[in-house]
């Protein structure tokens, strides 16, 4: 695809610019009304030309419009194949492959999906706010909490070591 070779990227911005100039001036068809053209992709080897495209319609009735605007699109293929040859001045002119770009619908939806995040944070925010602690509000060991249990547990050995060896201290006077 367009990308690494330099003149297919030279080659698709002018195929974007004819087309899109074409559509408006040239062809006056209804069901291009809208119709905008995002991007072009051209082959590393010339040949093919991905055209993206994207329309505006009325709410409820985008996929109706898209299809005719597609129609349009294929049936103005060959003229519009011909304004970029003579436009371009290459000795071979790319087939033209109209596809409609969902990104923008993508987009649209990937932000309302952030709107309802950001307030679904605000919500816990709130909750936060007045939230309170089930137990202790720092249930966490400090440092200071660790050098008095080492000293507790410094004084747990050493009453075992003197019980120990007052057992043994028993045990041998016994005998």
């Amino acid at each position: 695809m367009a990308g690494t070779n330099p003149r297919a990227v030279r080659i698709a911005a002018l195929i974007q610019r004819v087309i899109a100039s074409s559509i408006e001036s040239q062809l006056h068809d209804q069901r291009l009304q809208g119709v905008t053209i995002t991007d072009v992709r051209v082959t590393n080897d010339l040949q093919i030309a991905h055209v993206f495209w994207t329309q505006l319609g009325q709410e409820g009735h985008e996929q109706g419009e898209r299809k005719r605007a597609q129609q349009a699109l294929n049936q103005a293929k060959g003229r519009l194949r011909s304004l970029v040859g003579t436009k371009a001045g290459l000795r071979l002119t790319p087939q033209l492959r109209f596809q409609f770009d969902e990104v923008p619908q993508e987009a649209t939806e990937i932000e309302d999906i952030l709107v309802a995040a950001r307030k679904r944070d605000e919500e816990l925010a709130d909750l936060r706010s007045t939230a309170s602690y089930a137990g202790d509000e720092d249930p966490y060991r400090h440092d200071d909490d660790a050098t008095d249990e080492q000293d507790q547990s410094e004084k747990t050995i050493e009453d075992e070591g003197e019980d120990a060896a007052e057992d043994s201290h028993s045990s041998s006077s016994n005998i």
